[in-house]
């Protein structure tokens, strides 16, 4: 679908006031822009997108909207969000343009969400989403219509594009005609972790015009320009948690509660659960039991629908495996390195040893060959099989994969 502009021109709002510093030196990164001036702007109907979209449009580059239509129902990727993206189009007389991504999201996410919570894994649907759903539909869009060199979002990340002279950056790894990932400048709007599945090719197509930005300079330009959705509230949930208003209702839609047992490793029981979806690797509250001391999620047995606790002396790990790799700002090393993990969105940056494993026949097969073992400095307690593990070298995205099932150290 494509909804005309209300003009041929791009017409920004009118400007209440001169441009943040931050505001101005993104204006300038963006006309001095080495290639094309011109972008399909990812829309997701936010404040960020939005911004992203006006930005673009006030340097002077050629830009026009699309948004992904994922779901059917109410949320920042549904009827919301597709009415706000296509409202700020209007508000700016850009051009908008829908593609219907409901099939792909539901065979790429929603069934693979569903499949992995049933084996007891914790998915973390929002990377796989980024490459195989949200970036991979809008690359295949700009080959088609082949007006536009990329790709623009309103991630809080930055890109090094590798015709861009790297010579001084020293990575623990070859890093030779690489694109690579780095951190957005807003460390708690960080959108890295997320992102560290995106090919090589995608970065070729990608900018990230918000990643020199903090939260707090985003509002401030977007009430420059007096954007519609400048002041609208910021999504906190999964999207499919928000669809659903929760997680467990999500869950609950797709999985039947079946009962099982929570017992300690040596099999004693300590109560029932309602099914194995409902829990997370390290988690302690909300279990429904009592024992002499708190205890932590250490085990999902779907094989025999056990929730398996232990006391937090017994939850720690100094080691796991990493499957499904994706090497971005180096080449796959063949030695050990030392790395920066994030084992959780949330979590902070820990120590690690990093050493590549030999791929196994499962690996070769999926064409995502790379494996890794991680080695701590000091015990981790929130390991969650199905999570990612993102590897950082300062601010640079290094790589990542999914944290495969745990076994007894």
């Amino acid at each position: 679908m494509t909804m005309p502009p209300d003009s041929k021109k791009q017409i920004l709002a009118p400007s209440e006031g001169s441009a943040t510093k931050a505001g101005a030196d993104v204006l300038t990164r963006l006309k001095d822009f080495k290639g094309a001036h011109n972008a399909v702007v990812g829309l997701s109907g936010g404040v960020d997108s939005s911004l992203t979209l006006a930005l673009l449009a006030e340097a002077g580059w050629k830009v026009e909207g699309l948004t992904l239509w994922l779901m059917n129902g109410k949320g920042s990727c549904c009827s919301d969000g597709l009415i706000d993206a296509a409202g700020i189009c209007e508000q700016l007389g850009i051009r908008h343009h829908v593609i219907d991504s409901r099939e792909l999201f539901q065979k790429e996410i929603i069934e693979s969400v569903v499949e992995s919570y049933q084996e007891g894994i914790t998915p973390i649907p929002c990377s796989r989403c980024n490459r195989s759903v949200k970036f991979s539909e809008m690359l295949s869009w700009i080959k088609k219509e082949s007006k536009f060199n990329h790709i623009a979002t309103g991630h809080y990340a930055r890109i090094r594009k590798c015709s861009i002279d790297n010579s001084a950056i020293k990575l623990p790894g070859d890093s030779t005609n690489r694109n690579k990932l780095l951190r957005g400048l807003d460390k708690n709007k960080d959108q890295s972790y997320f992102l560290y599945d995106l090919s090589q090719e995608l970065l070729d197509n990608i900018i990230f015009p918000l990643g020199e930005l903090t939260k707090e300079d985003t509002r401030k330009e977007a009430l420059r320009l007096g954007l519609r959705t400048a002041k609208k509230p910021e999504s906190q949930d999964l999207c499919l948690a928000e669809l659903h208003g929760s997680m467990r209702n999500f869950l609950d839609n797709y999985l039947p509660p079946i009962k099982g047992k929570i017992t300690l490793k040596d099999g004693t029981i300590l109560g029932e659960h309602n099914g194995i979806q409902h829990y997370t690797i390290g988690q302690r509250k909300g279990l429904g039991i009592s024992w002499k001391e708190p205890l932590h999620v250490v085990s999902l047995d779907a094989a025999f629908n056990r929730v398996i606790v232990a006391p937090r002396k017994e939850a720690g790990r100094l080691s796991c495996v990493i499957g499904c790799v994706n090497w971005i700002s180096i080449s796959p090393p063949k030695d050990s390195i030392k790395v920066d993990v994030q084992i959780r969105y949330r979590s902070k940056p820990v120590r690690a040893e990093l050493t590549p494993l030999e791929p196994t026949k499962d690996d070769i097969n999926n064409q995502r060959p790379f494996r890794c073992k991680l080695t701590f400095l000091e015990e981790q307690f929130s390991i969650a099989p199905g999570q990612a593990a993102v590897f950082y070298f300062g601010e640079f995205v290094l790589g990542g994969g999914i944290i495969m099932p745990l076994k007894e150290e």
